[in-house]
Parts: C-alpha cells; structure tokens; sequence
C-alpha cells in the first residue's frame, strides 16, 4: 500500500500566497479535445466561477501532447492540493506544475 504526501499544515501568517487571488497551473497531456474537458471538468469541481475561455494552450513541437496553463481563483492551501490531486490522478495528465 503506497501514501500520498501529506503538505504540512502552514498558518496562514506563513504562507507565500496571499488568498484569494490568481493563481496558474501548468498542466501536461496527450494532445486532443477530451483531455482539455477533463482539465476543465477537474478545475470547475473546485473552483465553479473557473472561464474556460481563459486556458493557454501550447502544443508540444511533435504536436503529440498539449500543455494548458489554466489560472484559478485560489481560495486556499486547501483547495488548491484538491485542484493538483484531481488533476495529477486523471489518466489523461501527464504532469501538473
């Protein structure tokens, strides 16, 4: 049985980010339509008010994969680990930065 990480607990005092604001993700997979939903599909569970209409999109130079950097409102530590958990455990991303 294999464990995930645990982040450990920042006070709030001690944190880079300031809550709320714009925060990016980078995040790499195969390149076509339905890995772009299931990063759309992952972000909007955890942040609803997420435009789609906003995502960056750069294509690999072999056309093969697709990298999306998509920018939410980051709301806390909290949300954010769920938004990186989701999307680093969908079969269709490859990394998350």
């Amino acid at each position: 049985m294999t464990h995930q990480p645990v982040n450990p607990i920042i006070p709030p005092e001690q944190s880079l980010i300031e809550y709320p604001c714009a925060f990016p993700i980078k995040v790499m997979g195969a390149h076509h339509e339905t890995f772009i939903e299931a990063v759309v599909s992952v972000v909007i569970a955890h942040d609803p008010a997420f435009d789609a209409s906003t995502i960056q999109r750069r294509p690999s130079s072999s056309g093969n994969y697709l990298g999306l950097t998509v920018t939410v409102t980051a709301t806390s530590r909290e949300q954010l680990d769920n938004i990186y958990r989701g999307l680093s455990g969908h079969p269709l991303v490859k990394y998350v930065i």
